[in-house]
């Protein structure tokens, strides 16, 4: 596909619970997202791989497939996901919204980001930041 990122880092989510097509609708409609690509795997039920661009940003993800090493169920980690926004405000109310639980409240923050964080249904933190408006 030609709308693909060709360099760069690209944050690719294992879901759990073969959940992914629930992961594109709830992306869709906390963070805008439009989905590029999807491709079924051969069981007809789980999500083997989709592509969504967010914020300009690309996003990839899957279900979790057990059987391939690296696409097993994910383990928790430190991982936040950060889109930089033009309203913060408007972008975590709409991801509340859509069901993410506010993990940090909004605030102007000392390094000049109106800046909070929510955390999906599917258990991944995101950080949302926009400079501060004078």
């Amino acid at each position: 596909m030609a709308d693909r990122p060709t360099s760069g880092i690209t944050p690719f989510l294992v879901i759990r619970n073969t959940q992914g097509r629930e992961a594109l609708a709830f992306y869709e409609a906390a963070f805008a997202a439009v989905i590029v690509e999807t491709n079924v795997a051969d069981d007809g039920v789980r999500l083997m791989q989709a592509s969504l661009r967010i914020n300009e940003g690309w996003l990839m993800l899957c279900d979790a497939f057990p059987e391939w090493r690296g696409h097993a169920e994910p383990e928790p980690a430190g991982i936040t996901l950060h889109l930089q926004v033009d309203d913060t405000d408007a972008w975590v109310n709409r991801a509340v919204a859509a069901g993410a639980d506010v993990t940090m409240p909004v605030a102007d923050q000392f390094w000049g980001d109106r800046y909070g964080q929510v955390r999906d249904p599917f258990g991944h933190s995101w950080s949302i930041g926009s400079p501060i408006k004078a």
